[in-house]
């Protein structure tokens, strides 16, 4: 039994290892492929399922297998498709020896049912990836500059990775007038380059040679890479030391002093190290006098004087002077100095002033003589020729008169007070080389003569002063300026006498004859006087004087100085003003008027009215520039039967002044007419009322007045009063017309009202108002009449206190 299983089992092995052969027989035959290196993965190599006869449908069934016998994979197989493609990237000079000709993947693959093996062998094909490249980027040779030509220098060789062709076939230099290249072919097939000298370097030509050695590779294209060949030319005494000239002629002058550089000499030597060192020395020719005199220093080449020279001992010195390096093998060479002695200008020239006027008067003529200067110099040749200067813009000139003698004189007008004196500075110079000098300073003073008249800083002087100064104020100080010296500077000042009105300006005025201050003899006002024109004098003390004058305007500035004056209503005893008014008067009747005079001018004659006091502020209304009292309501039975009211007037000056008015109204119940009919319509009530009364004192008061003003005009028309000028009208009711005829202080009212005659008080004497018949238009004089006939600009017109005028024409008395 067990034979039997065994020749069983033996005919079963025999049929396994029959098939097992054949297969292996199938699988000795080898596939072959070729493929270049750094194919894209995924790209297609074969088709294995056609190649080996597969079907490509059974693959996936038969478990087809690809056994890499390498580490890493880098094809894979298509088991759908039988393909043979790329997984990754093949790199052969990674993957096999550069220098193998010869870069296999060798790989089986297997297959089931039946089994059956195959041998796959992809060649990977070399391309020219990679550029020659040199082991060192740089490369430093060291050749001397007496090498000979055709002498060889090992360079290091390039690499390239690629294989065969693409591998360095050849090398190139940059230059190819000094070096050549040599390329030599190793066992291995590698290509070396030799660096061939072609001719003898010279250092002193070019000291470096900066080379660039380049490898080609034989692929296509050609791939190339570099290195930097830097070749140092090494020196060799081959050089001799150059002066920059073979001879030279100096000039030294004499008394030169000891250490004095009389030349550098500069020998050059193109060679370096110590064959470019240099050593001078004088050479035989060369006398000891002349070594004596003159030192040579061997390793800067400077020669400096070493003795005093003197050009009556010597003047002309040769010598000659050697170069040698240091080198082996010396080389030297010689240069040639010729040294003059240069005659010395060593005497200063020298001047003598024989006369010198000082001081002298500013007006002295021009061309006068004032210095008389001779010069001299002991030196000979151009040495003693000597010239003497001023400084040009002196007013005086040098005029030679004879061999070595000037003069010196006036060339320009002279002023002492723009110069008082002059510091006049003789330079005498020799011609030498270089040329001496000496100088001498002269002081020339200017007597003053009086020929500047006395200045004022202004033309015309403005002078504001406030009326009621007091009497010997300082107003100003007029001060001239003379430039002049001592009397022809001491000023006297003067008022030029000028009269006003029989009144000169000394009796208004009075000036400090030393220092010009002004001075107010009285106290002005503004009311009388508003200005004065003079003018001022200024003279020197010279001989003959010299004077000037200045024109001074004095303007009065007016002062609020003056109280208002009330005239309107007029109070015959005390300050109470009794009024009556009828009951039944209506809303905005006028009740009373108010009016006050200020004699000031301008802002401090505007006048304003205000109520101090009122018995009931909802029954009367006052305005505030034209005095008027209305009513701003009816009376009722409820109002009291007595009205009580205090009006102020104030003026607009700084501080302002006031008066007040007490007005007493009284309410009656029988009709009284309006005050402005009252002057047309007598009364009818008793003929000896207070108006009647009022009115017989009032006509014989101005009777009195008419008299004496009358008397006052003649005597002042006699006295030819100066014509005043016109003042601006003031703000409230009463105007002002002063170019007109009426005297200064004359106003004109344009207010009718119901009295017909008062008096009044004030500071220049009477005020009367003379009441016409009231017509429309019409206008009402206020007049005074000054208390003196002194000094004033309106007194001319005082005669007609008490003329009366209307716009219309009309007018009674």
């Amino acid at each position: 039994m067990e034979t039997h299983i065994s020749a069983q089992h033996w005919r079963r092995y025999v049929s396994v290892f029959l098939i097992f052969s054949t297969a292996m027989n199938t699988a000795c035959a080898v596939t072959h492929y070729s493929i270049p290196e750094e194919m894209e993965e995924g790209s297609i190599v074969a088709n294995l399922a056609a190649d080996l006869g597969l079907d490509a449908k059974t693959l996936v069934k038969r478990k087809v297998r690809l056994d890499v016998i390498a580490n890493k994979r880098y094809l894979e197989i298509n088991k759908e498709t039988g393909e043979l493609f790329i997984a990754e990237k093949i790199d052969r000079e990674y993957l096999c020896n550069s220098k193998n000709p010869s870069c296999f993947l060798k790989m089986d693959v297997s297959i089931e049912e039946p089994i059956r093996m195959f041998n796959i062998e992809v060649e990977i094909m070399d391309i020219n990836d990679n550029v020659p490249h040199f082991r060192r980027d740089t490369m430093h040779l060291d050749i001397s500059e007496s090498t000979p030509a055709g002498e060889r220098f090992s360079l290091n060789n390039a690499v390239d990775p690629d294989f065969g062709t693409n591998s360095v076939k050849s090398y190139h230099l940059s230059d190819e007038e000094h070096f050549s290249i040599e390329i030599q072919t190793g066992r291995d097939g590698s290509k070396f380059a030799d660096l061939v000298l072609k001719n003898a370097l010279d250092r002193e030509e070019q000291a470096v040679h900066n080379l660039i050695l380049t490898a080609v590779d034989g692929g296509v294209p050609a791939r190339t890479g570099t290195a930097n060949i830097i070749v140092r030319v090494l020196d060799t005494n081959d050089n001799a030391p150059q002066f920059d000239k073979e001879s030279y002629t100096i000039n030294v002058m004499e008394n030169a002093p000891i250490g004095k550089l009389v030349i550098e000499l500069n020998a050059t030597d193109l060679d370096e190290g110590t064959n470019s060192e240099i050593i001078y020395s004088y050479s035989l020719y060369t006398s000891e006098k002349t070594q004596a005199i003159f030192s040579l220093n061997s390793n800067s080449g400077e020669i400096r004087v070493k003795e005093m020279i003197n050009y009556e001992d010597f003047r002309i010195y040769d010598m000659e002077v050697i170069a040698m390096d240091k080198g082996p093998n010396s080389l030297s060479s010689q240069c040639k100095l010729t040294i003059l002695v240069t005659d010395m200008n060593d005497n200063h020239p020298e001047m003598s002033i024989k006369s010198f006027q000082s001081p002298i008067k500013e007006n002295v003529a021009i061309d006068t003589v004032i210095a008389i200067v001779s010069v001299s110099d002991k030196d000979s040749g151009e040495n003693g020729i000597v010239d003497l200067h001023i400084a040009d813009q002196l007013p005086f000139a040098l005029r030679e008169s004879s061999d070595n003698y000037y003069e010196l004189v006036v060339s320009q007008p002279l002023d002492r007070e723009k110069v008082p004196e002059y510091e006049i500075t003789f330079t005498v110079t020799d011609r030498g080389s270089p040329p001496l000098s000496d100088n001498e300073t002269m002081t020339l003073e200017l007597l003053d003569v009086n020929d500047n008249v006395p200045q004022f800083p202004q033309s015309f002087y403005t002078i504001p002063v406030m009326e009621n100064n007091a009497p010997g104020a300082l107003l100003s100080s007029l001060t001239a300026f003379d430039p002049d010296l001592h009397e022809n500077q001491y000023l006297v000042y003067f008022i030029i006498e000028k009269e006003i009105v029989n009144t000169s300006m000394s009796m208004l005025f009075s000036i400090n004859p030393e220092n010009g201050n002004l001075y107010a003899l009285k106290t002005f006002d503004y009311e009388i006087e508003k200005e004065f024109l003079f003018h001022i004098e200024a003279r020197d003390s010279g001989v003959p004087p010299l004077s000037s004058n200045v024109t001074v305007h004095i303007i009065i500035v007016d002062q609020n100085d003056n109280t208002p004056v009330i005239v309107s209503p007029w109070r015959a005893h005390g300050s109470v003003v009794e009024e009556k008014i009828p009951r039944s008067t209506d809303k905005g009747s006028l009740v009373s008027k108010v009016i006050a005079i200020d004699t000031d001018s301008v802002q401090n004659s505007r006048i304003t009215y205000q109520f101090l006091q009122v018995t009931d502020a909802t029954l009367f209304s006052l305005d505030q520039y034209n005095g008027e009292i209305r009513t701003m309501r009816m009376f009722s039975y409820r109002d009291p039967r007595h009205q009580r009211l205090v009006v102020i007037a104030k003026d607009n000056g700084e501080p302002a002044l006031s008066a007040t008015v007490t007005i007493k109204l009284s309410t009656v119940e029988t009709a009284v007419k309006a005050y402005s009919d009252m002057t047309e319509v007598p009364l009818e009530y008793d003929i000896f009322s207070d108006i009647n009364l009022y009115l017989v004192i009032g006509l014989g008061s101005v009777s009195f007045l008419l008299l004496i003003t009358i008397l006052v005009t003649c005597v002042l028309k006699c006295q030819k009063p100066m014509p005043s000028k016109a003042a601006p009208p003031s703000r409230n009711s009463v105007i002002s017309e002063r170019n007109s005829t009426i005297a200064d202080s004359t106003l004109v009212s344009n207010d009718a009202y119901w009295y017909s005659l008062f008096l009044a008080e004030t500071r220049k004497g009477k005020l009367v108002v003379r009441q016409p018949v009231p017509k429309a238009g019409s206008r009402y004089i206020v007049s005074s009449l000054p208390r003196s006939t002194g000094l004033t600009e309106t007194s001319d017109s005082a005669a007609s206190t008490l003329q009366g005028s209307t716009t219309t024409g009309s007018s009674s008395s």
